[in-house]
């Protein structure tokens, strides 16, 4: 199995392509596969599939071709070859194995290649990266919004690598070969300079002056006529080269000051990083006597053990490319940012001739910044001033910083920096410097002030930290263990310093195992423990970034280390840290900035898992009291959902013993209220299980029972452990009333999950103790359940009989929604007993009790069973005319399977060609989403 972006997007099988079916479809896989293995909200996906104007139903369209996706990758088994379409909270997630996926693939090569000493195997693998190019990127698709970009991305990538590949074959000598294959690309693409520079020097290379001066002249004209612009530093080096009749074989040396030097350096991919910074004719202010004329190096070692983030070299890589560019990696405590800048820094030194500069700033240090004149003075000595002419104030320093550095291409590592201000002072002068920071919080004023381009940086997959333990402790013992090795990979939560403490334990204990040691670290209680070794470890490193925070915030991360959840919002965070949403919304941000929390939609963060067991220590002794807040934060909020989803429905209970209200989020309709459960379902059920395992029983089955709009929504959606879960709570509690309500909900979904058995079992017991309980409503929805499958098992007069006690019941307590719901059954069951009349008299009487705006769903089921009525007692009209209007509503509605349920009646008795045109559609809309 391979999945296709570089062409046409596809999935070839053993058995051929899958049929992915219309442009919206493969449009939303191509989505999906860009960012293979993390969830993709569909909030992106429909940005991606219709840009600013999506229709209304396009949340369901994209469901639908998820559906179909799924379906496809089932029948070609793609589960074998470790591939999964998952729906997560309000995303959705294509995992699948790096190797299967084509780009990857690309990029895999072209880091091989650029890490052969040997040029004719560069060329090798450089042809197979490219081979794999089957025709423009993501053809297919809509390539509009996040999609074109992409494409575009990748388009630039390919040109990258057609550029590097002719450098091969100009270092093999092949300069005719060079030319062939840029030529083409410079047809296809006029104005890219760096491929017109290329291809003239090729030209001239292979001896064919006349033509590289030819192209030169016409890339020129089409600039000034296209774009009013002149040639830019790579061109005219290029003519000036020829001009000067500079040597044609062979390239100048790394970081020379002719055309050919700035070309490779200027051009060239950084290794292992896409495109290179920007070339620019600098060299060392000779004209300075107090400054060296030899370029200076201050850098550390480049990490050793490095692995993977080759996306992240490849976004540095494009920062750089800018005008004075600083370039910004962010990230949280211990997830590499010193290494991944310094992995960067050394490759390629070509790249900044006159010298790399670095300073660790300390901003999260016990031993305190140093000082700025300190900082300076090392870079101005480093650049050759003399020690006596180092001036002593801050400003004065900086400013002689920044003229000698004018003129240079230089790097500038600021290493942990705190804030914006200390990086500003250090910032060098010349256009063609590079300033690369890396900082635990956000600096957003140094992106306001010096645009400065972030580069954020996030855990590593489950390969890359098993290769990461593989280069410390070797492939042998990794290959020995490999389950093991991947499960320490994800306990460590994919931080690097936390694999390098893991890894530093197993390479000094050859008798431990893998598997062994990643049991210690299943026990959260010792993990951090674990994952500290002598001065360095993951509570040390996050000791430094909590120490910077102010107290207010300290306190709302000591309390999200107790939330038994994977997400939280600012109400959440304000019921668990006993403030309000705004407060809690400021702390979030900062949190956020130090990189301790992360945003993952608007106003939803998620925490690391070992900051969340660091955080959980900071305050150990709340957890009981935070634990009871965030419980019944869910409570009041579910309550708040359910009455705005289905107003005026069951259930309602008595809240809690010791119930502690917080704010509440306002539900603005029915759809916002569903989306809110829907998005909650993950934490909800991990907030149940940790109250019951709290001995929390009535908090538990509360928050089950709660989402019962959802679970009436979504029937078949695996619900039945959950509220197993919740009866068990509600048996703990000997609680009548909730043992009442669970059994009712969860016999439903039985019924409706084909457990007809099981079902009957629950729902004969459930009126009986909702009677005792003394709930009379709960008696009535018992009953109608019940009599649900009772029908089913053809009991059809036990089913009237309890349908109609439901009746009696509900209008006893003068509940009308009840009321509608019993008599719209006792209809359905009057049909089907073959009491038309009856049947009519009842969904009469039920539309009577609902206002206009009832829940269309019930209106368009109780007009149904009005004209099939009207048709068993003869009136074909009246019952064609009352079918269409349950057609009319459900489909306004999007009620597909009231519509599907409406025309299939009206089909039985009418041959209209509308009717078969609009049952299609809304067959395929509920079958296939769009």
């Amino acid at each position: 199995m391979e999945f296709r972006l570089l062409g046409t997007v596809s999935v070839d099988t053993r058995t051929g392509p899958l049929p992915l079916g219309p442009a919206k479809r493969r449009s939303l896989l191509a989505a999906l596969l860009l960012s293979a293995n993390t969830p993709v909200p569909v909030a992106r996906l429909t940005d991606s599939l219709w840009g600013e104007e999506p229709p209304p139903r396009a949340r369901g369209v994209i469901q639908g071709h998820v559906s179909r996706l799924r379906a496809l990758l089932t029948g070609a088994e793609a589960q074998a070859y470790g591939v999964e379409l998952v729906t997560l909270g309000d995303a959705y997630v294509l995992r699948v194995p790096e190797t299967l996926l084509d780009y990857q693939r690309f990029e895999e090569l072209l880091m091989l290649a650029r890490q052969q000493r040997s040029a004719a195997d560069t060329v090798r693998m450089l042809d197979d990266a490219l081979s794999l190019w089957q025709g423009p990127a993501l053809g297919g698709t809509f390539t509009e919004g996040p999609l074109q970009a992409a494409a575009h991305t990748l388009e630039e990538s390919r040109l990258a690598t057609v550029e590097e590949l002719a450098r091969a074959y100009a270092d093999l000598g092949e300069h005719h070969r060079a030319a062939s294959v840029l030529r083409a690309e410079a047809v296809a693409h006029p104005m890219r300079e760096s491929l017109a520079a290329a291809l003239i020097l090729a030209l001239y290379r292979a001896g064919r002056q006349s033509e590289a001066l030819d192209w030169f002249h016409r890339t020129r004209r089409l600039l000034a006529d296209e774009l009013g612009i002149d040639p830019g530093h790579e061109l005219a080096d290029a003519y000036a080269l020829i001009l000067r009749g500079g040597p044609r074989p062979g390239a100048a040396p790394a970081g020379g000051t002719d055309a050919a030097g700035a070309s490779r350096a200027g051009t060239g991919p950084v290794e292992g990083a896409g495109t290179a910074a920007p070339p620019g004719p600098r060299g060392p202010a000779a004209h300075n006597p107090s400054v060296a004329t030899h370029p200076t190096d201050l850098l550390p070692r480049a990490p050793r053990g490095f692995h993977g983030r080759n996306a992240e070299l490849a976004a540095l890589t494009r920062a750089a490319a800018g005008e004075a560019p600083v370039c910004l990696v962010t990230g949280p405590a211990g997830v590499g940012k010193t290494s991944l800048a310094l992995q960067w820094a050394h490759h390629n030194p070509g790249v900044f001739p006159d010298g790399r500069l670095f300073a660790d700033l300390r901003g999260f240090s016990e031993t305190g910044e140093p000082a700025l004149i300190d900082v300076l003075r090392e870079f101005l000595l480093a650049l050759g001033v003399a020690p006596r002419r180092v001036p002593e104030s801050v400003s004065a320093a900086a400013a002689l910083f920044r003229s000698l550095t004018d003129r240079r291409r230089l790097l500038v590592v600021l290493d942990n920096a705190r804030d914006s201000a200390t990086v500003r002072a250090l910032l060098p002068g010349g256009t063609d410097c590079v300033t690369l920071v890396t900082s635990r919080n956000r600096l957003e004023g140094l992106i306001a002030s010096d645009a400065a381009r972030p580069v954020p940086l996030g855990i590593l997959g489950p390969q890359d930290g098993t290769a990461l333990l593989a280069g410390v402790l070797g492939e042998e013992r990794i290959l020995a263990e490999p389950v093991a090795a991947r499960r320490l990979a994800e306990l460590c939560g994919g931080l690097p310093l936390a694999l390098r403490v893991t890894a530093a334990r197993l390479a000094g204990r050859p008798q431990w195992t893998l598997a062994g040691l990643a049991d210690e670290l299943a026990d959260e209680r010792g993990r951090l423990t674990f994952l500290d070794v002598d001065d360095t470890g993951v509570s040390a490193a996050l000791r430094l970034t909590v120490q910077q925070l102010p107290a207010d915030a300290v306190r709302q991360l000591a309390r999200l280390g107790h939330h038994p959840g994977g997400h939280f919002d600012p109400y959440t965070c304000a019921a668990l840290a006993g403030t309000d949403p705004a407060a809690a919304a400021a702390a979030l941000e900062r949190l956020g900035s130090a990189h301790l929390v992360t945003e993952t939609a608007p106003g939803r963060w998620v925490l690391h898992d070992l900051v969340r067991l660091y955080a959980r220590g900071l305050d150990p002794a709340s957890g009981a009291e935070a634990l009871v807040d965030v419980l019944d934060h869910y409570i009041a909020t579910a309550l708040a959902a359910a009455d705005t989803a289905e107003p005026g429905g069951e259930p309602c209970f008595v809240l809690p013993e010791g119930y502690r209200p917080a704010a509440v989020r306002d539900f603005a309709d029915r759809a916002a209220a569903m989306h809110w459960l829907a998005t909650e379902r993950d934490d909800l059920a991990r907030a149940a299980v940790a109250a019951r395992g709290a001995g929390l029983h009535d908090r538990a089955w509360r928050i089950i029972l709660l989402q019962w709009p959802q679970v009436v929504w979504r029937v078949r959606d695996s619900w039945a452990p959950l509220l197993e879960l919740a009866l068990d709570s509600a048996r703990a509690k000997q609680d009548l009333y909730a043992e009442s309500r669970v059994l009712n909900l969860l016999g439903w979904v039985l019924t409706e999950e084909g457990r007809t058995a099981e079902a009957l079992t629950l729902l004969e017991r459930s009126p009986g103790l909702a009677q005792q309980a003394g709930d009379r409503l709960g008696e009535a929805t018992a009953l109608i359940n019940l009599a649900v499958v009772q029908a089913g098992q053809g009991e059809l007069d036990r089913a009237l009989e309890g349908c109609g006690r439901a009746v009696v019941l509900a209008r006893e307590e003068e509940d009308r929604h009840t009321e509608m719901l019993a008599l719209q059954h006792l209809a359905r069951l009057q049909l089907s007993a073959h009491r038309p009349g009856d049947a009519l008299g009842s969904a009469r009487t039920a539309l009577a009790l609902g206002p206009e705006h009832e829940e269309a769903a019930r209106r368009s089921l109780l007009l149904a069973v009005s004209g099939e009525a009207r048709l068993a007692l003869g009136e074909e009209d009246e019952g064609i005319l009352l079918l269409d209007r349950a057609a009319e509503e459900a489909e306004r509605a999007g009620y597909d399977e009231g519509a599907v349920r409406a025309l299939e009646a009206l089909l039985r008795v009418s041959a209209r060609a509308e009717y078969r045109t609009r049952h299609a559609l809304a067959l395929r809309r509920l079958t296939d989403g769009g």
